[in-house]
């Protein structure tokens, strides 16, 4: 049986939200940025004529504003965000039971078994919910029609703002084939680049070729994306309650001033191992791999990888090979702003993952200590607080960083 998807994207969803506050501001060019005193001074979001302008999401302060002078910035109100995202999203619910939320500001809904009770046309439907979003709430939305969640999605970006784009099962391929790689949902600037040196530039380029190749380029990406554009995605729409399976657990900091020491990059990968290593115990998660993401003050990122020999929630585990990472990319004193860490290949379960002796025990007596004494800080913080207690080397960058965290 053919599914039916819809994907509802409010549109400057956070500019939209401030404005509500001030519809004096409709017609400037207005941004939502956050602190420029904490280095995170980046524009988060912006309504449309300060698109027209070119202002761009992520990008700092003062390059919206060389773009932009006339450009009007509003602090961020997240409880309001995620107020309205709660009601937005119980008015979807209204249509059936199966919502997903995509982020704060964007949904799927699967409206395959609920279509009939209202009145059975996919376009209409959503043309209704975008009409009951905007008399309701004085926001508006586009929505893609679609039978699977990435050409759905796909549609709701085709056409922007407040419309309905519908891409049918019979003629999908003339809508979707032409369309640039990036519209294909996590075909990222990486996978652009290493597609496009072999001629793949759009959907249908990609959809056309061995998917070996794009599979021995990106792994399991490369295969997920040469699905995608053949229309072979199957993935169901999962209830709000229903949670997804934590695929990893990551930190990242931006520094108020620049590392230029291994010291300091100790120190900070050291606040953050400590981190994911204690959410990973919160969870009863084990890792059997870490990942790094270094950025410098030009915003140039690179990140690298490893698979750990047995997987772990040890924050000394992490940190080992997150330095290990760190001094294959990076040297002292190139300035770094950022640091992230995060833990992939989880398990619930400890796991050797290379050929061990049998007469070697998997974990030494020094292992086993250090992980009673993590547990024990684990369980200090959770009576006196997360500032309760901390490692002597993470003492120094503690009251400089601000985080991100990633689940």
């Amino acid at each position: 049986m053919a599914r039916t998807i819809l994907h509802c994207d409010l549109n400057s969803f956070y500019a939209s939200v401030e404005l509500l506050s001030h519809p004096e501001l409709r017609q400037q060019p207005v941004a939502v940025c956050g602190d420029p005193d904490s280095r995170k001074g980046i524009i988060l979001a912006k309504n449309e004529p300060a698109k027209r302008c070119g202002v761009k999401t992520a990008e700092t302060i003062w390059q919206a504003r060389q773009k932009c002078p006339d450009l009007v910035f509003l602090p961020p109100h997240h409880d309001q965000y995620r107020q309205f995202s709660h009601i937005i999203n119980n008015i979807y619910g209204q249509y059936t039971d199966l919502v997903e939320p995509f982020g704060i500001d964007e949904s799927w809904l699967d409206i395959t078994g609920s279509m009939h009770l209202f009145g059975g046309d996919a376009r209409a439907i959503a043309d209704g919910i975008r009409r009951r979003i905007s008399q309701e709430l004085g926001l508006t939305l586009s929505i893609g029609v679609s039978f699977n969640k990435v050409f759905a999605k796909l549609g709701s970006d085709y056409r922007k703002p407040d419309a309905t784009t519908v891409i049918p099962p019979e003629s999908w391929q003339e809508i979707v084939w032409p369309l640039p790689l990036s519209s294909l949902l996590y075909a990222g600037p990486a996978a652009q680049r290493a597609l496009g040196q072999y001629g793949i530039h759009t959907v249908g380029d990609l959809a056309a070729v061995d998917p070996v190749l794009p599979q021995r380029l990106l792994g399991k990406l490369g295969r997920q994306l040469w699905d995608f554009a053949n229309g072979r995605d199957t993935a169901p729409v999962r209830p709000q309650h229903e949670k997804e399976p934590v695929k990893s657990v990551g930190n990242s900091f931006t520094f108020r001033e620049n590392l230029i020491s291994r010291e300091q990059v100790l120190q900070g990968m050291s606040l953050l191992c400590d981190s994911v290593a204690s959410r990973l115990r919160q969870q009863n998660l084990y890792c059997g791999a870490v990942q790094i993401g270094l950025r410098d003050p030009a915003f140039r990122n690179i990140s690298r990888q490893k698979q750990l020999a047995c997987s772990t929630h040890s924050m000394r585990d992490l940190l080992r090979t997150a330095m290990e990472l760190a001094d294959c990319i990076w040297k002292p004193p190139s300035p770094l702003r950022l640091l992230s860490v995060t833990a992939l290949s989880l398990t619930d379960r400890l796991e050797t993952y290379e050929q061990v002796s049998l007469f070697v025990p998997q974990q030494s007596a020094g292992e086993a200590k250090l992980e009673k004494l993590e547990e024990t800080v684990d369980a200090i913080r959770k009576k006196y607080g997360g500032k309760a207690i901390a490692y002597g080397d993470t003492l120094s960058q503690a009251g400089q960083l601000r985080r991100t965290d990633e689940a």
